[in-house]
């Protein structure tokens, strides 16, 4: 008997996931239907491809070596789907979006709802990570990066930069008064990042003529929590022009030392590898993502 594409999704599905019932669920199956796909496809290859114990599941080498054809056959085989898409012009299938979280909440989610009315055949899966992942093992199609990039591996699309400023609440300039001047600072409470330092970096010049570095009262590694932290009134953040837009809009937030800060910015890459065939959904989401960002800049 041949292999079939049933058997191979679910056995990558169980490699994924980590279990039997957690690929039941990804693929709306049974537990026994997954498990019964895998049996099958030991038996046709005459070999085991899983140790399965109460607690684990482990890849023979044998199911290793299988793993990354299995990986291939189905990529070939939604590349082929895709291109039957395009040929009815039509987008379809799943896309696997990944960014950071402040990211992914307050620019991704707002135009999911557009984006899946123009695009109805795509379906969209959106993660989250705080950081930088491999695009490959996680089996993501694009991710957003906010920042430099390093890896040389990758195709970049420079969708827009977001510019840095200080804020606060209104509530903590009334009751601490607004800085005049970058030494005021030493009397305020500051709002930063736990790592990396360079982070810390404000749009400020110190002394030297360099960009300020500030030792903050309370610290995070989630720009987000930087952003709530300021409006209930913490102290003073940098933030990401896209994380604040809307609430210096709505008043929850004003600028801070705004005739002393200097232009400091982060670029917003779309990324994907190199030796990815750039699929028509991720050409579509790229230029759905950069016509909305010209549209609303990342102020």
């Amino acid at each position: 008997m041949k292999i079939t594409l049933e058997e191979l999704r679910a056995w990558v599905a169980v490699v994924d996931t980590g279990s039997i019932t957690a690929a039941a669920d990804q693929l709306s199956q049974t537990s026994s239907g997954i498990s019964r796909a895998l049996s099958r496809l030991e038996q046709k290859l005459q070999t085991t491809l899983l140790h399965r114990t109460t607690r684990r599941l482990a890849l023979t080498e044998e199911g290793q070596i299988f793993l990354d054809h299995a990986r291939q056959i189905l990529a070939s085989v939604e590349a082929a789907e895709e291109q039957i898409a395009l040929r009815r012009e039509t987008p379809a299938g799943r896309l696997r979006v990944n960014s950071a979280t402040p990211f992914m909440l307050h620019v991704i989610v707002p135009l999911v709802a557009e984006f899946s009315a123009r695009y109805p055949q795509i379906q969209l899966e959106l993660n989250t990570d705080e950081v930088l992942i491999d695009l490959l093992e996680q089996q993501t199609d694009v991710a957003i990066r906010v920042g430099d990039l390093r890896d040389s591996t990758i195709h970049a699309r420079l969708l827009g930069k977001s510019k840095l400023r200080l804020m606060a609440s209104p509530d903590y300039l009334a009751k601490y008064g607004h800085p005049a001047s970058v030494a005021d600072l030493a009397n305020h409470r500051l709002i930063g990042f736990s790592y990396p330092e360079k982070h810390n970096r404000w749009p400020l010049w110190d002394s030297e003529g360099e960009f300020l570095l500030i030792k903050p009262d309370v610290a995070t590694s989630n720009g987000e929590i930087i952003r709530q932290l300021a409006i209930c009134g913490q102290g003073i953040g940098r933030i990401s022009g896209f994380l604040g837009r809307d609430d210096v809009a709505a008043g929850r937030l004003v600028p801070v030392l705004e005739q002393e800060t200097r232009e400091m910015s982060h670029e917003i890459n779309a990324v994907y590898y190199r030796n990815t065939t750039l699929a028509a959904g991720i050409t579509c989401f790229l230029d759905f993502l950069s016509e909305q960002i010209a549209s609303k800049p990342l102020l």
